[in-house]
């Protein structure tokens, strides 16, 4: 949920911003507590085991599970993590040799072996969750260890993109003896090998982590203790922050909310908020299987209708900006695919669209989104989208929606006409923004294969090594989604994290993903 000339500006953002900057380190002799940082969010895992999750689940198994490869902050590819190094060892990107570190070990004393890596990448597939992170791995064909170091990857067409896919917690490593290699593990225990360790989760309320002593790898932890809070709802979330019950947050905020927490009041109870740049994206999903959804004219008039602009200006209130195509501003081949091709928002053209195809109006469609994953102001993003249909008197919206858990199986089933997502990208790379949502099976789950994507544009992208040389195809790529309208890209958001005074990092917590980087908090000695 990458690119080897920047193209994305998150990280220098996160390098440049230090409103909290640090003035050390705890010693050794302060109490547990002190030690503790607490963080509050909104996403609460869908599951502990990284073969059944493509979502916020991410947050959680960045900072306990390991991989080959990872994104520091500072940079914009992956580096070594569990791997000493990786490479491709052919000029067709088809063969990806990674060497481990020696002396890995598992939270339970299993070691991290080449065994380890391919049992927990083989089951990603084998167990096939649709819910899972197998979409990311589909030009993997086949994981040789040749010796207990060495892990060498065969792919089946050429793809520059697949050390990316390793260095997100998709490709989460995990203990073989505690990871049934056919089903998802149960419970609430996790066996990783990553800078924390899980002692103990508390389904929608926390998950408790303590550094682990024996991580070999990229993160340097600046922290001894991190408990999670999750939290069904932002105000509640804000309320602890103020109330000093919570040290920082992340994920879920609104916009009145994070305005609130910039003013003086909020300084003058010790709260600072980061801003950072960010490729978080908003987006509409059309089911075809629904047959007024299913006529493009129908999607054609949704697009022209809304009104994108109004949406960010009475929900978002500056914290995010109209997009026009699924790949964000600040990546690579960004194109405004969605406004060339329908211009601002208009209701005549929009009727024209349906009177022209002999569709009768008004149309009645239900929209769906989730209650709480996105942060409190989905309801009302959804409440605006709904006014500037109806308003427009071809179309009668009602809206539905379900927390996350439910809402997730519900549409990943087929059982919704229309339906809001998130994405968070898995790597930064405008792959990562065009390749998830095609396929017959991809991160919506509504089948959408458009041929020239998938057989020609997507292939003849993942050939080049120099991710800047495939702007053509991902431009092309944007203009088929805007064609087919299949999805409907909304906004682009901001990066916020909000957090006490004493406490130091959260400019360098963000990674490359937009996926929260625990270790790098820390609490200030003084002030």
């Amino acid at each position: 949920m990458f690119n080897r000339t920047r193209c994305l500006q998150i990280t220098a953002a996160l390098a440049s911003i230090s409103l909290l900057a640090g003035c050390g380190l705890l010693s050794e002799d302060d109490g547990d507590e002190m030690k503790r940082i607490v963080v509050g969010t909104t996403s609460t895992p869908s599951t502990l085991d990284p073969a059944a999750a493509w979502d916020g689940s991410w947050e959680l198994y960045r900072n306990v599970y390991q991989t080959l490869l990872a994104f520091p902050t500072g940079s914009s590819k992956p580096q070594p993590d569990a791997a000493q190094s990786c490479e491709f060892t052919d000029a067709a990107s088809q063969a990806y040799r990674c060497t481990l570190r020696k002396g890995l070990k598992f939270s339970n004393g299993e070691p991290l072996d080449a065994n380890a890596v391919k049992y927990s990448l083989d089951r990603i597939k084998t167990i096939g969750s649709n819910v899972g992170p197998k979409g990311l791995f589909g030009t993997l064909d086949k994981i040789e260890t040749p010796d207990p170091l060495t892990v060498v990857f065969h792919l089946n067409t050429s793809d520059a993109t697949f050390p990316y896919v390793l260095g997100s917690p998709a490709a989460s490593l995990v203990a073989p003896k505690d990871y049934p290699a056919d089903k998802v593990r149960e419970g609430d225990k996790i066996t990783g090998s990553g800078p924390y360790v899980l002692d103990s989760y508390k389904d929608g309320a926390e998950a408790v982590l303590t550094g682990n002593t024996s991580y070999t790898g990229f993160a340097n932890r600046k922290n001894k203790a991190v408990t999670i809070r999750y939290f069904a709802d932002s105000p509640k979330m804000i309320a602890a922050l103020k109330a000093k019950e919570i040290d920082a947050t992340y994920r879920g905020l609104s916009a009145p909310e994070i305005t609130d927490l910039q003013n003086p009041a909020s300084h003058a109870l010790g709260v600072q908020v980061v801003e950072n740049v960010g490729a978080e994206i908003r987006y509409l999903v059309f089911n075809p299987k629904d047959p007024q959804v299913a006529k493009l004219p129908v999607r054609q008039a949704i697009a022209q209708i809304v009104d994108r602009g109004a949406l960010v200006s009475k929900v978002y209130q500056g914290t995010a900006e109209p997009l026009y195509s699924m790949v964000p501003k600040g990546v690579v081949g960004h194109k405004t695919p969605f406004y060339d091709k329908y211009g601002g928002a208009d209701v005549a053209k929009a009727r024209k669209i349906l009177r022209d195809a002999g569709i009768t109006t008004p149309i009645d469609l239900t929209f769906w989104y989730t209650t709480d994953r996105y942060g409190s102001s989905t309801a009302d993003e959804f409440t605006e989208l709904k006014r500037q249909l109806d308003e427009s008197q071809l179309f009668r919206i009602t809206l539905r929606s379900q927390p996350w858990k439910t809402f997730q199986t519900g549409y990943k089933n087929g059982e919704y006409p229309i339906f809001g997502r998130g994405w968070f990208p898995d790597f930064p790379d405008p792959d990562n923004f065009i390749a998830p949502f095609v396929g017959k099976e991809n991160a919506v789950g509504t089948p959408y294969e458009p041929a020239e994507i998938v057989n020609d544009l997507l292939p003849k992208s993942r050939r080049e090594g120099d991710r800047s040389a495939g702007v053509q195809e991902f431009e092309q790529a944007q203009k088929i989604f805007a064609d087919d309208v299949r999805l409907l890209p909304l906004w682009q958001g901001k990066l916020y994290v909000a957090a006490r005074e004493d406490i130091a990092g959260a400019e360098r917590a963000l990674d490359p993903q937009t996926v929260m980087q625990m270790w790098e908090f820390y609490r200030k000695t003084s002030w």
